[in-house]
């Protein structure tokens, strides 16, 4: 009897372990980036949910963004296993194998679409899986092996939670959310170009045609800084289309301004003296720039 319930205990440890590494391949930090962003979407919307619904909608949103972060390391696992930020994922380290990753991805691909299709409506469930087919056929297997622009195009799979966070609320799309499309998009290309540029011996050895490889350190500092310039109008943009007030506006201009000063020093490292940690500020700065950015919609919408 001892000897069976010792077997019993170490069985659940072993499906606990499990089900912690199948966690792992839900990309946790990006599904917290998603849970916010299309709780501010749906928060910020005109009609009121209740708080179970939205719980529920929030949930089944960051499920499918977990689905695709699956398949996303499903496809990519051979390269997982040449870079060091990304050698200790679950697949790379043999705690989960690739079969299993594909069935985890695409059973929660579907459940997650269509349990946000009975739960909520089918705008929201239809952008949701147009979502996960774009992060996964257009930026996983197409873009990301093939052009320096991945991230560019990609961005936009990023950009749809809060999108979907409105129209879980409202049932319809309308301008006020392309405001956060908009954000998302323009913020994206900065925030991983700044991430290549330190990590620029990783995606070497992937043979990811990353920006500082195929054009060089000064041709993407240069983008970088352009598309940090790109912010200005589009974070204007949401009090253009009166989304939002000068209690929005003011602060996050600020921020963008900084964000510009950020960019403008990186730019201007001569090539001999360039320094991967600014780049890695930089890239650290932009997370708690776009937080904060989100943050400001939420003080707006309260005030």
């Amino acid at each position: 009897m001892n000897n069976a319930r010792l077997k019993k205990r170490s069985l659940s440890q072993e499906d606990l372990f499990n089900l912690s590494e199948l966690f792992k391949l839900m990309k946790p930090r990006v599904m917290s980036l998603v849970i916010f962003t299309c709780a501010v979407g749906l928060l910020t919307a005109p009609n009121i949910v209740s708080t179970k619904d939205a719980i529920i909608g929030i949930l089944l949103v960051s499920l499918g963004a977990g689905a695709a972060g699956a398949l996303n390391m499903w496809y990519e696992s051979d390269l997982d296993a040449l870079m060091s930020r990304t050698c200790l994922r679950p697949i790379p380290t043999g705690k989960v194998n690739k079969n299993q990753a594909l069935i985890f991805g695409v059973t929660l691909s579907i459940a997650s679409v269509v349990a946000l299709d009975y739960f909520t409506n089918r705008i929201s469930a239809t952008i949701l899986l147009l979502t996960i087919l774009f992060y996964v056929l257009v930026y996983t297997i197409w873009l990301k092996r093939r052009t320096p622009q991945n991230i560019v195009i990609g961005g936009a799979a990023g950009a749809f939670p809060p999108v979907i966070g409105w129209t879980i609320a409202t049932g319809s799309m309308s301008i006020e959310p392309i405001a956060f499309f908009l954000i998302i998009f323009f913020w994206t290309p900065s925030h991983f170009w700044a991430l290549s540029l330190y990590k620029s011996d990783d995606y070497r050895k992937a043979k990811i045609p990353m920006l500082p490889l195929t054009s060089g350190i000064e041709s993407t500092k240069i983008n970088i800084f352009i598309y940090s310039l790109l912010m200005l109008p589009t974070i204007i943009f949401p009090y253009v289309i009166d989304f939002v007030g000068l209690i929005f506006l003011i602060p996050s201009l600020l921020l963008t301004f900084y964000y510009n000063y950020l960019c403008y020093e990186l730019l201007k490292f001569k090539k001999n003296r360039f320094k991967p940690k600014f780049a890695k500020a930089i890239f650290g700065f932009s997370i708690l720039y776009l937080f904060l950015i989100f943050v400001l919609f939420l003080i707006d919408k309260i005030i």
